[in-house]
């Protein structure tokens, strides 16, 4: 089994734990509007929690990308001073040779 499929296999549990509720809240021994309402209470709950955690991993995916940004540009500055240097290099030789 792949150890890539935790989060899939926590996602799966979670569903099922989500259908098992829902199945036993239907079959509980309340009045049709007491279930419903509960119902409706809980998935709204659920659905501000999932807007909660999309936005704390949407934060967090933009402070991943601010930082490959950050690596980039010093990379690429690097990348220009060592280019520089090596045709000032090549410049020099090329004056030594004239």
């Amino acid at each position: 089994m792949s150890e890539n499929n935790g989060g899939s296999n926590i996602a799966f549990f979670l569903a099922g734990a989500g259908i098992g509720a829902i199945l036993a809240l239907l079959f509980a021994p309340k009045s049709g509007k007491e279930t419903r309402d509960y119902i409706a209470q809980r998935a709204g709950e659920s659905r501000e929690k999932v807007a909660a955690k999309s936005q704390e991993y949407r934060r967090q995916a933009e402070g991943y990308v601010d930082k490959a940004k950050d690596v980039v540009n010093k990379q690429k500055d690097q990348l220009s001073a060592a280019l520089e240097a090596g045709k000032q290099a090549y410049r020099a030789e090329k004056d030594k040779v004239s």
